[in-house]
């Protein structure tokens, strides 16, 4: 019961603290009069991946590899198809020209070359599918590609007049950003305890490693961006929206996950299959596919994505 209690705790101050983040991160972006688009892709995606980051390093340092990948594995999965997925199902998400043309491509890129590497049997039978150090190194130079391109979005693309038109809700910029770093901090509080108490709850069930990790652990550390993103689709955020879950998927993959790769060495892929390293490739190219039709992620998609969800999960437990 005390479990539970947190559990629900942590629930009303994520949902709070989500609806915090998109209001003062959207002030922010008015108020420096720089696109919406570069705030999600970078603070806000990047704060909201604070639980996995810490989970993964201290899995890797503890030679738990299989916790480390099932963590950005199911993050990546759970924040395309489930994610994305509710919230076109709440209200069609629009997807800008510029985003369909550069952000969501070095997503696919990024999803594709993680895929690749994850297939080391494929190009040699008699080898397993290990993780190594130069495939961390490659995808840590994948984020800094991705960081360059920031730096030109940061200089190159102006924000938008309707955007400049609409009203924040924080007029003082010092206070939008202290609400922004107290928002940060409470969904990371908050994510710990919801991961922490699922945890327990599904271990008394008597759930495996990679199960927990898939279920409890990598839905409730996925909170953030669930939560933010719903909000901010909601409110018409639209570049929130989107900009939150390709920054996140693009960080997860080559920070929390090369990153600690990087500096600890080999993970053995032995509980992943084909299965896990195919859906994670859809789950970038399903976003891709779905935002070019007519610039929209529409109800019908979103339905399309859950299901994708729904069945991948129901394959995990069988």
């Amino acid at each position: 019961m005390q479990a539970l209690a947190f559990l629900l705790i942590g629930f009303f101050a994520i949902i709070k603290a989500s609806d915090l983040l998109v209001d003062s991160a959207s002030s922010i972006a008015i108020k420096c009069k720089v696109p919406k688009m570069l705030i999600a892709l970078t603070i806000v995606s990047f704060g909201t991946c604070a639980p996995e980051l810490a989970i993964s390093f201290n899995s890797v340092m503890s030679k738990n590899g299989t916790m480390a990948f099932a963590n950005v594995v199911g993050s990546c999965i759970v924040n395309v198809f489930l994610i994305i997925g509710l919230a076109a199902i709440i209200k069609p998400i629009k997807v800008k020209h510029n985003t369909i043309k550069k952000e969501l491509p070095i997503l696919l890129l990024v999803t594709s070359s993680f895929s690749v590497l994850m297939l080391d049997s494929l190009f040699n039978s008699k080898s397993n599918n290990v993780f190594s150090r130069a495939d961390g190194i490659v995808l840590i130079l994948l984020f800094i590609m991705f960081v360059a391109y920031l730096v030109q979005l940061f200089r190159g693309r102006a924000i938008d007049e309707a955007e400049e038109r609409v009203s924040t809700k924080y007029d003082n910029m010092i206070i939008a950003i202290l609400v922004l770093i107290l928002s940060i901090v409470m969904i990371s509080i908050s994510s710990e305890i919801i991961v922490t108490n699922a945890t327990k709850l599904a271990k008394m069930i008597g759930l495996s490693e990679k199960i927990i990790t898939m279920t409890a652990i990598v839905i409730g550390t996925s909170l953030p961006e669930l939560m933010l993103t719903v909000t901010s689709a909601k409110k018409g955020e639209f570049d929130m929206t989107i900009g939150n879950i390709i920054g996140t998927n693009i960080f997860n993959i080559c920070i929390v996950l090369g990153l600690p790769v990087s500096i600890y060495g080999d993970i053995l892929l032995e509980n992943f299959s084909i299965i896990d390293i195919l859906v994670v490739f859809l789950s970038s190219f399903n976003l891709y596919i779905f935002a070019k039709s007519e610039r929209t992620i529409s109800k019908k998609e979103g339905i399309i994505m859950l299901l994708i969800f729904l069945v991948y999960y129901i394959y995990l437990f069988i």
